[in-house]
């Protein structure tokens, strides 16, 4: 049975390459320690409202010894515009503080090291590692768990379960690249409010296809 879902899961995904040649993360980064940063920040947001934010953050701020210093009301100020400021400014001098006391302030290239930074779930975890270090990690940001989910690969909102199950169906060397695809059709047709399903190539292998 399950071949059967591979089989299609591989129809879906190479549909989706098609249609998203290019595809990559849409956090701006120069360094691991700079996505490590914006991926706490894109908790509740938008990866273009942190694109906004993170220019001047990061010629700001461009060590973790830089983030303990200052103030905690400064980068509240600074990260304001992208919501949940108390938590994440909490969550960014944790996390920076476990940096410099554990890994001599760098940012460790582990998904399970990762895993262990304050501030830093799975996602962010599977973000960095993937997208930073080039370790296969899918993501699961609300996207690819509502995607999932209509697309027939699980039913399920545990995060975890749908990591386990999208790697249970999809090559390794692919996790990274895969978890994109699923976020730039959620965002650009798959769309939560409104699903532009008479525009999506997905329409003959999506269980929830509805084009009316």
């Amino acid at each position: 049975m399950d071949t059967n879902n591979k089989d299609r899961a591989k129809k879906i995904f190479s549909l989706l390459k098609k249609e998203y040649p290019d595809v990559k993360s849409a956090l701006d980064f120069t360094t691991p320690f700079e996505l490590l940063i914006a991926t706490i920040l894109s908790a509740q947001s938008t990866d273009v409202q942190i694109n906004k934010v993170t220019p001047n953050l990061f010629k700001k701020f461009k060590t973790p010894q830089d983030y303990i210093k200052v103030p905690i009301g400064e980068l509240e100020k600074d990260i304001h515009s992208t919501g949940f400021f108390h938590a994440k400014a909490k969550s960014i001098k944790n996390c920076c503080k476990t940096l410099v006391e554990k890994y001599s302030g760098k940012v460790p290239e582990t998904f399970d090291e990762l895993n262990t930074l304050p501030g830093v779930g799975r996602k962010t975890a599977s973000v960095v590692a993937g997208n930073a270090f080039g370790i296969p990690a899918i993501a699961v940001d609300t996207h690819v768990k509502r995607l999932s989910n209509l697309l027939g690969f699980i039913k399920s909102d545990n995060t975890e379960h749908i990591e386990i199950r999208l790697k249970e169906l999809l090559p390794e060397k692919d996790w990274v690249k895969d978890s994109h695809l699923l976020i730039s059709h959620g965002r650009k047709i798959c769309i939560a409010r409104r699903p532009r399903c008479s525009q999506c190539v997905l329409g003959d292998l999506c269980p929830s296809y509805n084009p009316e």
